[in-house]
């Protein structure tokens, strides 16, 4: 009895500290986000400012073409989740319970794209949609413009679909019993009919944990706006927030701050609403931390 009491306090303590390490740089960046610029460049740190200033978030607000930078990314994150989900979860049906030769090989050469960073395929996949055919001015051989880039379609393409995602979907569909293909068999259903009367609904929890994750990472993505677009008109927010705040001598540190406060906003709206399905969808389709 006095074991299990000393591993469940163990188990808080470890659980209260790594909450701590996790919030605190969340912390520093709300605290800087309302601090004077002579607080942040002042010699000593100061963790709590003397006078909060809300102001410094309208003031970011002001500074860049914002209305713009959001509907840029609210675009591009709404339709490359939506693909993603489409094609993602009928890979992961197929992979799941359609037997067909070579599946499990298929299915091997996709796990194996997880193991490659996406720093390794980012120049050729930039290369490729730079020679796209008959885009951007460029002829059926994909020479003489500029293809996809400063276009939503260069920055969605990329992300559409994923391994990952397969992979999440799949172990999901495995899951299911399969006394539920056998009664739409004998109900007549194709295979497509049992994944969209059957299936489909089931997913609502993979479905939402892949939204969330495909959210996040469309929606903080930085490195790959960076390369594609130079055009203000398509810039998302992570590279307005660079652009705006930071220059080649400076650093508004707490504008750049409270523009981020803001910009992760809608990400933390999406997990709350959304959380209850992103539990059930980890934990049914296996992962494990």
């Amino acid at each position: 009895m006095a074991q299990k009491k000393t591993t469940r306090i163990c188990m808080f303590v470890f659980c209260v500290v790594l909450s701590i390490i996790t919030l605190l740089p969340l912390l520093l960046m709300l605290l800087t986000s309302v601090k004077s610029i002579s607080e942040i460049n002042a010699e000593q740190f100061v963790f709590f400012p003397k006078h909060i200033l809300f102001s410094n978030y309208a003031e970011a607000m002001k500074k860049g073409d914002w209305t713009v930078y959001f509907k840029n990314t609210i675009i591009v994150t709404a339709i490359t989740v939506g693909i993603s989900l489409v094609i993602n979860s009928l890979a992961g049906y197929a992979f799941a319970r359609i037997p067909f030769k070579g599946r499990d090989f298929l299915f091997f050469l996709a796990m194996v794209g997880m193991m490659i960073p996406s720093q390794v395929t980012m120049i050729p996949v930039f290369i490729q949609l730079k020679e796209f055919p008959l885009a951007g001015g460029n002829n059926i051989l994909g020479q003489g413009g500029t293809g996809l880039i400063n276009t939503y379609a260069g920055l969605i393409l990329p992300y559409i679909a994923g391994a990952f995602g397969v992979f999440l979907c799949r172990q999901f569909y495995m899951n299911i019993p399969q006394a539920l293909d056998e009664a739409a068999k004998i109900d007549g259903c194709s295979r497509i009919m049992s994944y969209a009367h059957i299936f489909l609904p089931l997913s609502k929890p993979v479905l939402a944990t892949l939204a969330v994750l495909k959210s996040s990472q469309t929606w903080n993505d930085y490195l790959w706006p960076l390369i594609m677009i130079s055009n203000n008109s398509r810039k998302t927010v992570q590279v307005a927030l660079v652009s705006t705040f930071v220059t080649e001598v400076s650093t508004n540190w707490n504008l750049l701050m409270a523009g981020t406060a803001i910009v992760m906003l809608p990400l933390v709206i999406l997990f709350l609403f959304t959380q209850k399905y992103f539990v059930e969808g980890v934990v049914s389709s296996g992962i494990k931390g």
